[in-house]
């Protein structure tokens, strides 16, 4: 009989994308139950991961009564199932995922950190994600950081002690599909019906920057440092793939008006599919001002493309500078401009950037490397 793990996110898609295809090949070694709150994916994830999953409600925002009522419900449930490990991603979940399986009586509690939300907060925000996050790793046996910087990050603030942080592979929760992120998928035909449809010609010169369009993932001084290089250079055209998210943390407005005036600037909104966007790129911009281990940066250069990275953990573990792309300072119109302009200037150096990118992928970041790292883990955890 197989034993048992639960593993918690705080909503469905965590498990459906950022865990894809991890949980599946998990469960041909463990019986794996995916539990988070409600939404389509859940189905998508029974079908795909081929798992059982469980929902229990969760709610992202502070909220005690309602944090109160999902820990009992968690509790009830891993006290119920029994299993040998629970395995929590996302902040919310682990807060109350490793809780509830503390009071459970579980031996091996594990939390992966994929980011950290409270690097950016301030005053009794701040204070409160403090306590928060060491409740978390106070109830943990074990916890994961994503990559070596948020490792140093969580050391640095004394969140937890050496010798109960655990980094899988060379960061990364889940790794990337090589397989699927291969830019000979995209044929040529594809790729010249998608830059027709967008009025890009083969003379422009485009940057690409895949994700949510908000203040903290550096997109205010991206479309400002573009608005200025654009009235210099011709040929050159900003690509933003992501959805605009107008409640938490929205752009300014000055942002905004220059996206809506600047015809270099094309948004798409989200995609399901980012490959063709990447695959008429030139160069991946990511001036993100925190991280875990970002895949859109790895995913970028499976793709083959040059990146333009801020210096911070997981983008600076993925990017070497002066090799695979520029690792730039955050926050810094300057900087991006700079780095915006050396890619037009220096295409032979850029295509040199490109030419290593996805070589370190493979030898790093293959999903299989990481899900296997992660397997010996369990197993040296049987008793």
């Amino acid at each position: 009989m197989k034993k048992k793990i639960i593993r918690i996110t705080t909503v469905p898609i965590s498990l459906a994308v950022l865990l894809k295809g991890q949980l599946k090949y998990m469960s041909n070694h463990y019986e794996v139950i995916g539990v988070s709150s409600f939404g389509r994916e859940i189905a998508l994830v029974e079908d795909q991961e081929n798992i059982e999953t469980h929902v229990i409600e969760m709610t992202r925002q502070i909220s005690p009564l309602k944090d109160l009522i999902s820990a009992y419900k968690l509790f009830k449930f891993i006290k119920k199932e029994k299993p040998f490990i629970v395995h929590t991603h996302t902040p919310k979940a682990g807060t109350l995922g490793m809780l509830a399986a503390r009071l459970a009586g579980v031996s091996n509690r594990l939390h992966t950190v994929a980011g950290m939300p409270l690097l950016e907060a301030t005053g009794a925000k701040r204070q409160l994600l403090n306590i928060v996050e060491k409740v978390t790793y106070a109830n943990a046996t074990l916890v994961l950081p994503n990559s070596y910087g948020l490792k140093k990050i969580i050391k640095d603030l004394n969140f937890t002690t050496e010798k109960r942080l655990r980094i899988i592979g060379n960061g990364s929760s889940n790794g990337i599909d090589t397989d699927y992120f291969n830019k000979s998928n995209i044929n040529l035909s594809q790729r010249y019906n998608l830059m027709q449809q967008l009025s890009i010609v083969q003379e422009d010169f485009v940057f690409v920057y895949v994700g949510r369009l908000v203040a903290d993932k550096g997109i205010n001084e991206l479309v400002s440092a573009f608005n200025s290089i654009s009235k210099t250079y011709n040929k050159i055209k900003l690509l933003l793939v992501g959805p605009l998210e107008t409640e938490l943390d929205p752009l300014n407005n000055q942002t905004i008006l220059i996206i809506e005036s600047n015809k270099n600037i094309i948004t798409v909104g989200w995609q399901s599919d980012v490959r063709p966007y990447l695959a008429i790129s030139n160069a991946l911009v990511f001036p993100s001002y925190r991280e875990g281990f970002p895949n859109v940066v790895m995913q970028a250069c499976a793709m083959e493309l040059a990146c333009i990275v801020t210096d911070i953990n997981g983008c600076n573990e993925i990017i070497t500078n002066n090799k695979n792309g520029l690792v730039i300072q955050p926050k810094s119109i300057e900087a991006l401009q700079y780095a915006m302009q050396f890619f037009i200037d220096n295409p032979v150096k850029t295509s040199e950037f490109a030419s290593v990118a996805r070589p370190n992928i493979l030898e790093n970041y293959k999903r299989e490397v990481i899900w296997n790292e992660l397997l010996n883990l369990y197993k040296s955890l049987e008793t």
